[in-house]
Protein backbone atom coordinates (compact mmCIF):
# COMPACT_ATOMS: atom_id res chain seq x y z
CA UNK A 1 0.00 0.00 0.00
CA UNK A 2 2.32 2.45 1.01
CA UNK A 3 5.46 1.36 -0.62
CA UNK A 4 5.81 4.39 -3.27
CA UNK A 5 6.30 6.40 0.40
CA UNK A 6 9.90 7.61 -0.89
CA UNK A 7 12.51 7.13 -3.36
CA UNK A 8 13.72 3.54 -3.84
CA UNK A 9 17.79 4.55 -3.84
CA UNK A 10 16.52 5.98 0.00
CA UNK A 11 16.73 4.55 3.69
CA UNK A 12 15.23 5.33 5.84
CA UNK A 13 14.06 2.13 8.32
CA UNK A 14 15.60 -0.26 10.10
CA UNK A 15 13.53 -3.24 8.29
CA UNK A 16 15.12 -1.41 4.52
CA UNK A 17 18.06 -1.47 5.59
CA UNK A 18 17.98 -4.90 6.67
CA UNK A 19 16.21 -5.93 3.25
CA UNK A 20 19.44 -4.52 1.64
CA UNK A 21 21.57 -5.96 4.02
CA UNK A 22 20.40 -9.69 2.88
CA UNK A 23 21.62 -8.96 -0.75
CA UNK A 24 25.38 -7.70 0.64
CA UNK A 25 24.97 -4.53 -1.05
CA UNK A 26 24.29 -0.76 -0.52
CA UNK A 27 26.13 0.11 -3.66
CA UNK A 28 25.06 3.99 -4.47
CA UNK A 29 21.95 3.83 -1.99
CA UNK A 30 21.52 6.49 0.57
CA UNK A 31 20.98 5.49 4.43
CA UNK A 32 19.42 8.59 6.38
CA UNK A 33 18.94 9.55 9.72
CA UNK A 34 19.15 5.41 11.24
CA UNK A 35 20.27 4.66 14.63
CA UNK A 36 22.88 1.76 14.39
CA UNK A 37 25.09 2.62 17.44
CA UNK A 38 23.55 0.52 20.02
CA UNK A 39 22.74 -2.75 18.09
CA UNK A 40 24.75 -2.45 14.72
CA UNK A 41 25.04 -4.24 11.61
CA UNK A 42 27.47 -6.53 10.70
CA UNK A 43 29.25 -4.63 7.67
CA UNK A 44 31.93 -6.88 6.91
CA UNK A 45 30.83 -8.40 3.72
CA UNK A 46 28.15 -5.54 2.28
CA UNK A 47 29.37 -3.18 -0.34
CA UNK A 48 29.14 0.32 0.31
CA UNK A 49 30.78 1.79 -2.72
CA UNK A 50 29.17 5.10 -3.10
CA UNK A 51 26.56 4.56 -0.10
CA UNK A 52 25.68 7.90 1.38
CA UNK A 53 25.08 7.76 5.19
CA UNK A 54 23.30 10.75 6.43
CA UNK A 55 22.74 11.79 9.75
CA UNK A 56 22.76 8.25 10.98
CA UNK A 57 24.24 7.13 14.81
CA UNK A 58 27.01 4.42 13.25
CA UNK A 59 28.73 3.89 16.62
CA UNK A 60 32.79 4.05 16.82
CA UNK A 61 34.75 6.46 14.93
CA UNK A 62 36.56 3.36 13.90
CA UNK A 63 33.23 1.60 11.72
CA UNK A 64 33.07 5.29 10.22
CA UNK A 65 36.53 5.50 9.08
CA UNK A 66 36.26 1.34 8.00
CA UNK A 67 33.06 2.40 5.88
CA UNK A 68 34.78 5.27 4.19
CA UNK A 69 37.88 3.61 3.72
CA UNK A 70 35.51 0.96 1.52
CA UNK A 71 33.80 3.68 -0.61
CA UNK A 72 31.04 5.33 0.90
CA UNK A 73 30.22 8.45 2.13
CA UNK A 74 29.63 9.60 5.87
CA UNK A 75 27.77 12.95 7.05
CA UNK A 76 27.59 12.61 10.55
CA UNK A 77 24.57 14.35 12.62
CA UNK A 78 25.87 17.52 13.91
CA UNK A 79 26.34 17.39 17.56
CA UNK A 80 24.85 19.92 19.96
CA UNK A 81 21.60 20.83 18.08
CA UNK A 82 18.00 20.53 19.57
CA UNK A 83 16.30 19.00 16.86
CA UNK A 84 17.51 16.06 14.01
CA UNK A 85 19.97 17.09 11.41
CA UNK A 86 17.95 14.62 8.51
CA UNK A 87 14.19 14.61 10.22
CA UNK A 88 12.94 11.04 8.38
CA UNK A 89 9.88 12.14 8.25
CA UNK A 90 6.78 15.17 8.69
CA UNK A 91 6.44 16.84 12.18
CA UNK A 92 3.32 15.45 14.14
CA UNK A 93 1.81 17.65 16.23
CA UNK A 94 2.40 16.47 19.26
CA UNK A 95 6.13 16.61 18.62
CA UNK A 96 6.17 19.99 17.86
CA UNK A 97 4.07 20.43 21.77
CA UNK A 98 6.04 17.67 23.11
CA UNK A 99 7.03 18.88 27.07
CA UNK A 100 4.30 21.50 26.94
CA UNK A 101 2.30 19.33 29.71
CA UNK A 102 5.49 18.80 31.83
CA UNK A 103 7.21 22.38 31.03
CA UNK A 104 4.68 24.64 29.37
CA UNK A 105 5.55 26.74 26.10
CA UNK A 106 8.80 27.29 26.80
CA UNK A 107 9.43 23.77 27.38
CA UNK A 108 7.83 22.41 24.34
CA UNK A 109 10.36 21.12 22.04
CA UNK A 110 8.86 24.15 19.45
CA UNK A 111 9.82 26.40 21.28
CA UNK A 112 13.11 25.12 22.13
CA UNK A 113 14.27 24.75 18.38
CA UNK A 114 13.61 28.52 18.30
CA UNK A 115 15.34 29.48 21.26
CA UNK A 116 18.43 27.49 19.55
CA UNK A 117 18.22 29.37 16.46
CA UNK A 118 17.47 32.87 17.87
CA UNK A 119 20.26 32.20 19.91
CA UNK A 120 22.47 30.91 16.73
CA UNK A 121 22.07 34.06 14.79
CA UNK A 122 18.20 33.85 13.93
CA UNK A 123 18.71 34.03 9.77
CA UNK A 124 21.75 34.66 9.71
CA UNK A 125 23.26 31.95 11.35
CA UNK A 126 27.37 30.95 11.39
CA UNK A 127 28.74 28.17 9.23
CA UNK A 128 27.94 25.39 11.29
CA UNK A 129 24.44 26.00 12.41
CA UNK A 130 23.57 26.93 8.79
CA UNK A 131 24.52 23.26 7.49
CA UNK A 132 22.44 21.58 10.22
CA UNK A 133 19.36 23.87 9.18
CA UNK A 134 19.90 23.32 5.55
CA UNK A 135 19.99 19.35 6.16
CA UNK A 136 17.23 19.50 8.65
CA UNK A 137 15.32 21.48 6.06
CA UNK A 138 16.58 19.10 3.14
CA UNK A 139 15.05 16.02 5.05
CA UNK A 140 11.77 18.06 5.43
CA UNK A 141 11.84 19.02 1.86
CA UNK A 142 12.26 14.90 1.44
CA UNK A 143 9.40 13.94 3.84
CA UNK A 144 7.39 16.64 2.49
CA UNK A 145 7.82 14.68 -1.35
CA UNK A 146 6.78 11.58 0.20
CA UNK A 147 3.50 12.79 1.73
CA UNK A 148 2.57 14.15 -1.39
CA UNK A 149 3.61 11.61 -3.81
CA UNK A 150 1.65 8.86 -1.14
CA UNK A 151 -1.44 11.52 -1.39
CA UNK A 152 -1.21 11.81 -5.15
CA UNK A 153 -1.20 7.93 -5.74
CA UNK A 154 -3.92 6.67 -2.96
CA UNK A 155 -6.39 9.88 -3.76
CA UNK A 156 -4.77 12.53 -6.65
CA UNK A 157 -7.10 14.94 -5.11
CA UNK A 158 -6.38 18.77 -5.40
CA UNK A 159 -3.88 20.32 -3.26
CA UNK A 160 -5.50 23.89 -2.21
CA UNK A 161 -3.69 26.44 -0.52
CA UNK A 162 -5.53 29.02 2.56
CA UNK A 163 -3.72 32.05 3.11
CA UNK A 164 -4.25 34.85 5.41
CA UNK A 165 -3.47 36.85 8.33
CA UNK A 166 -2.07 35.36 11.33
CA UNK A 167 -3.39 38.47 13.64
CA UNK A 168 -6.80 37.10 12.57
CA UNK A 169 -8.95 36.40 16.66
CA UNK A 170 -10.39 33.14 17.23
CA UNK A 171 -13.53 33.31 17.20
CA UNK A 172 -13.98 36.22 14.73
CA UNK A 173 -16.19 35.87 11.69
CA UNK A 174 -13.05 35.95 9.38
CA UNK A 175 -11.67 32.99 11.61
CA UNK A 176 -15.29 31.13 11.06
CA UNK A 177 -15.04 31.97 7.86
CA UNK A 178 -12.08 30.41 6.96
CA UNK A 179 -12.28 27.23 9.55
CA UNK A 180 -15.89 26.55 7.05
CA UNK A 181 -13.40 27.35 3.65
CA UNK A 182 -10.94 24.48 5.42
CA UNK A 183 -13.73 21.88 6.68
CA UNK A 184 -15.68 22.37 2.99
CA UNK A 185 -12.65 21.59 0.71
CA UNK A 186 -11.08 18.83 3.27
CA UNK A 187 -14.79 17.10 3.14
CA UNK A 188 -14.73 17.23 -0.88
CA UNK A 189 -11.42 15.58 -0.91
CA UNK A 190 -8.82 18.14 -0.91
CA UNK A 191 -5.89 18.62 0.92
CA UNK A 192 -5.81 21.74 2.66
CA UNK A 193 -2.28 23.39 2.91
CA UNK A 194 -1.49 26.59 5.07
CA UNK A 195 1.48 28.78 6.45
CA UNK A 196 0.96 26.56 9.59
CA UNK A 197 0.96 29.89 11.72
CA UNK A 198 -2.28 31.18 14.15
CA UNK A 199 -4.90 33.15 12.60
CA UNK A 200 -6.47 32.20 9.73
CA UNK A 201 -4.13 29.38 9.23
CA UNK A 202 -4.92 27.71 12.40
CA UNK A 203 -8.87 28.08 11.44
CA UNK A 204 -8.23 26.62 8.35
CA UNK A 205 -6.21 23.43 9.55
CA UNK A 206 -9.12 23.53 12.20
CA UNK A 207 -11.41 23.41 9.77
CA UNK A 208 -9.68 20.34 7.60
CA UNK A 209 -9.12 19.01 11.57
CA UNK A 210 -13.06 18.86 11.71
CA UNK A 211 -14.16 17.79 8.37
CA UNK A 212 -15.68 14.62 9.67
CA UNK A 213 -17.62 16.15 12.16
CA UNK A 214 -20.69 18.51 12.37
CA UNK A 215 -21.07 22.13 11.36
CA UNK A 216 -22.27 21.97 15.06
CA UNK A 217 -18.84 20.70 16.73
CA UNK A 218 -17.01 23.00 14.76
CA UNK A 219 -18.73 26.12 15.92
CA UNK A 220 -18.25 24.33 19.45
CA UNK A 221 -14.18 24.12 18.76
CA UNK A 222 -14.54 27.66 17.77
CA UNK A 223 -16.07 28.86 20.83
CA UNK A 224 -13.70 26.55 23.46
CA UNK A 225 -10.95 28.05 21.03
CA UNK A 226 -12.18 31.41 21.71
CA UNK A 227 -11.49 31.87 25.45
CA UNK A 228 -8.17 32.97 24.22
CA UNK A 229 -8.38 34.76 21.65
CA UNK A 230 -4.54 35.96 21.30
CA UNK A 231 -2.12 34.21 20.07
CA UNK A 232 0.74 36.24 22.28
CA UNK A 233 -0.68 34.89 25.59
CA UNK A 234 1.46 31.41 24.88
CA UNK A 235 0.57 28.92 27.52
CA UNK A 236 -3.12 29.31 27.42
CA UNK A 237 -3.47 29.75 24.02
CA UNK A 238 -1.54 26.29 23.44
CA UNK A 239 -3.50 24.74 26.27
CA UNK A 240 -6.30 25.59 24.75
CA UNK A 241 -5.59 23.87 21.26
CA UNK A 242 -4.33 20.83 23.03
CA UNK A 243 -7.80 20.82 24.63
CA UNK A 244 -9.68 21.07 21.87
CA UNK A 245 -7.56 18.90 19.91
CA UNK A 246 -7.88 15.90 22.28
CA UNK A 247 -11.34 16.74 22.48
CA UNK A 248 -12.05 15.74 18.77
CA UNK A 249 -9.15 13.44 17.83
CA UNK A 250 -10.46 10.79 16.17
CA UNK A 251 -8.65 7.58 18.04
CA UNK A 252 -5.49 9.03 17.40
CA UNK A 253 -5.10 7.81 13.51
CA UNK A 254 -3.63 11.32 13.39
CA UNK A 255 -0.38 9.80 14.88
CA UNK A 256 -0.10 6.93 12.01
CA UNK A 257 2.51 7.65 9.80
CA UNK A 258 1.22 4.62 7.35
CA UNK A 259 -1.95 6.31 6.66
CA UNK A 260 -1.26 7.93 3.57
CA UNK A 261 -4.24 9.79 3.02
CA UNK A 262 -6.98 10.03 5.86
CA UNK A 263 -4.71 12.46 7.60
CA UNK A 264 -6.04 15.31 5.09
CA UNK A 265 -9.67 14.92 6.40
CA UNK A 266 -7.66 15.17 10.03
CA UNK A 267 -6.27 18.38 9.62
CA UNK A 268 -4.29 18.43 6.34
CA UNK A 269 -0.83 20.08 6.26
CA UNK A 270 0.79 23.18 7.11
CA UNK A 271 4.27 24.59 5.97
CA UNK A 272 5.56 27.16 8.65
CA UNK A 273 8.83 28.79 9.56
CA UNK A 274 11.26 29.49 12.80
CA UNK A 275 11.61 32.47 11.20
CA UNK A 276 8.20 33.30 12.95
CA UNK A 277 8.79 31.06 15.88
CA UNK A 278 7.76 33.90 18.57
CA UNK A 279 4.43 33.00 16.98
CA UNK A 280 3.00 29.75 18.01
CA UNK A 281 2.83 27.07 15.30
CA UNK A 282 -0.97 25.74 15.08
CA UNK A 283 -1.73 22.51 16.48
CA UNK A 284 -4.60 21.49 14.16
CA UNK A 285 -2.25 19.86 10.76
CA UNK A 286 -2.21 16.41 10.30
CA UNK A 287 1.58 17.08 9.32
CA UNK A 288 3.79 19.53 10.13
CA UNK A 289 6.38 20.63 7.55
CA UNK A 290 8.25 23.15 9.81
CA UNK A 291 11.24 24.73 7.94
CA UNK A 292 13.62 27.01 9.13
CA UNK A 293 14.39 29.16 6.21
CA UNK A 294 11.45 30.84 5.10
CA UNK A 295 12.18 31.90 1.59
CA UNK A 296 12.25 27.80 0.98
CA UNK A 297 8.91 27.82 3.13
CA UNK A 298 7.34 30.46 1.12
CA UNK A 299 8.18 28.96 -2.39
CA UNK A 300 7.01 25.14 -1.08
CA UNK A 301 3.60 26.08 -0.31
CA UNK A 302 2.62 27.60 -3.78
CA UNK A 303 4.81 25.06 -5.54
CA UNK A 304 2.13 22.46 -3.25
CA UNK A 305 -0.52 23.96 -4.02
CA UNK A 306 -1.58 23.56 -8.01
CA UNK A 307 -5.42 22.86 -7.30
CA UNK A 308 -6.08 27.02 -6.29
CA UNK A 309 -5.18 29.29 -3.32
CA UNK A 310 -8.07 30.49 -1.37
CA UNK A 311 -6.76 34.58 0.16
CA UNK A 312 -8.52 35.31 3.39
CA UNK A 313 -8.29 38.55 4.42
CA UNK A 314 -4.73 39.42 5.65
CA UNK A 315 -1.69 42.13 4.95
CA UNK A 316 1.76 42.06 4.16
CA UNK A 317 3.07 38.20 4.29
CA UNK A 318 -0.43 37.12 2.68
CA UNK A 319 0.36 40.10 -0.07
CA UNK A 320 3.49 38.91 -0.77
CA UNK A 321 2.49 35.15 -1.27
CA UNK A 322 -0.57 36.66 -3.56
CA UNK A 323 2.24 37.85 -6.09
CA UNK A 324 4.93 35.34 -5.54
CA UNK A 325 1.65 33.18 -6.48
CA UNK A 326 1.03 35.37 -9.31
CA UNK A 327 4.68 34.98 -10.88
CA UNK A 328 4.29 31.61 -10.99
CA UNK A 329 0.77 31.38 -12.35
CA UNK A 330 2.19 34.07 -15.33
CA UNK A 331 5.27 32.24 -16.33
CA UNK A 332 3.27 28.80 -15.49
CA UNK A 333 6.92 27.66 -13.72
CA UNK A 334 5.39 24.81 -11.87
CA UNK A 335 2.81 24.03 -14.52
CA UNK A 336 -0.60 25.28 -14.79
CA UNK A 337 -2.77 27.26 -11.90
CA UNK A 338 -5.64 27.23 -10.10
CA UNK A 339 -7.56 29.51 -9.03
CA UNK A 340 -6.75 32.53 -6.59
CA UNK A 341 -10.02 32.76 -4.92
CA UNK A 342 -10.27 36.30 -2.58
CA UNK A 343 -12.34 36.22 0.15
CA UNK A 344 -13.96 39.68 1.15
CA UNK A 345 -14.85 41.92 -1.97
CA UNK A 346 -14.90 45.14 -0.07
CA UNK A 347 -11.43 44.20 1.39
CA UNK A 348 -9.74 42.89 -1.98
CA UNK A 349 -11.05 45.79 -4.14
CA UNK A 350 -10.98 48.77 -1.68
CA UNK A 351 -8.92 48.57 1.06
CA UNK A 352 -5.92 46.52 -0.50
CA UNK A 353 -6.73 46.88 -4.15
CA UNK A 354 -5.05 44.05 -5.68
CA UNK A 355 -7.21 42.93 -8.44
CA UNK A 356 -6.90 45.59 -9.79
CA UNK A 357 -3.37 44.84 -10.15
CA UNK A 358 -3.37 41.71 -11.01
CA UNK A 359 -5.47 41.68 -13.57
CA UNK A 360 -3.60 43.63 -16.26
CA UNK A 361 -0.55 41.56 -14.94
CA UNK A 362 -2.37 38.37 -15.99
CA UNK A 363 -3.83 39.73 -18.60
CA UNK A 364 -0.17 40.06 -20.42
CA UNK A 365 1.28 36.21 -19.91
CA UNK A 366 2.34 34.79 -22.04
CA UNK A 367 0.66 31.71 -21.54
CA UNK A 368 -2.31 34.16 -22.65
CA UNK A 369 -4.57 35.89 -20.80
CA UNK A 370 -5.66 34.21 -17.17
CA UNK A 371 -7.64 36.81 -15.64
CA UNK A 372 -10.53 34.19 -15.57
CA UNK A 373 -8.41 32.41 -12.94
CA UNK A 374 -9.25 35.54 -10.27
CA UNK A 375 -12.57 34.83 -8.39
CA UNK A 376 -13.73 37.23 -5.40
CA UNK A 377 -16.48 36.22 -3.42
CA UNK A 378 -17.71 37.21 0.32
CA UNK A 379 -19.09 33.50 0.86
CA UNK A 380 -16.90 31.06 2.05
CA UNK A 381 -19.35 28.39 0.85
CA UNK A 382 -19.07 29.79 -2.79
CA UNK A 383 -15.38 29.95 -1.97
CA UNK A 384 -15.12 26.55 -1.57
CA UNK A 385 -17.64 25.81 -4.59
CA UNK A 386 -14.63 28.01 -6.91
CA UNK A 387 -12.17 25.86 -5.81
CA UNK A 388 -14.08 22.50 -6.36
CA UNK A 389 -15.42 23.61 -10.24
CA UNK A 390 -12.01 24.74 -11.17
CA UNK A 391 -10.20 21.60 -9.57
CA UNK A 392 -13.23 19.07 -10.04
CA UNK A 393 -12.19 15.49 -11.77
CA UNK A 394 -13.86 15.27 -15.10
CA UNK A 395 -16.78 13.20 -14.17
CA UNK A 396 -17.32 15.68 -11.79
CA UNK A 397 -17.23 18.36 -14.18
CA UNK A 398 -19.40 16.63 -16.60
CA UNK A 399 -22.29 16.83 -13.78
CA UNK A 400 -21.98 19.63 -13.43
CA UNK A 401 -22.72 20.57 -16.89
CA UNK A 402 -25.93 18.42 -17.07
CA UNK A 403 -27.18 19.57 -13.60
CA UNK A 404 -29.89 22.46 -14.34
Amino acid sequence: MHHHDHSPDEIESREELELHLTADTLRGLTVQGLHLADDPPDWSAVDVTGTLFIACHLGPVDTQIELIRRGAHVIPPLPDVPYPTHPPHLYLPHELSAGFAEHGFTGMYDTVVYRHFIEHGGALPGVREALSQRMHDHGIDDALADAIDGWAAESGGPVVGIMGGHAEPRGSQGYRAAAQIGRGLAEAGCLVVTGGGPGVMEAANLGAFMATSTQEDLAAAIDDLAEEPDFHQHDPFTALALEVRAKYSRNDRDGDRRDVTGWARHGGLSVPTWLYGHEPANLFAARVAKYFSNAIREDTILRLTRGGIVFAQGRAGTVQEIFQAATKTFYATDGASGPFVFLGKDFWTHELPVESLLEPLLKASPHGDLTHLIEITDDPAEAVQMILTYAAPAEAKEEQRTTP
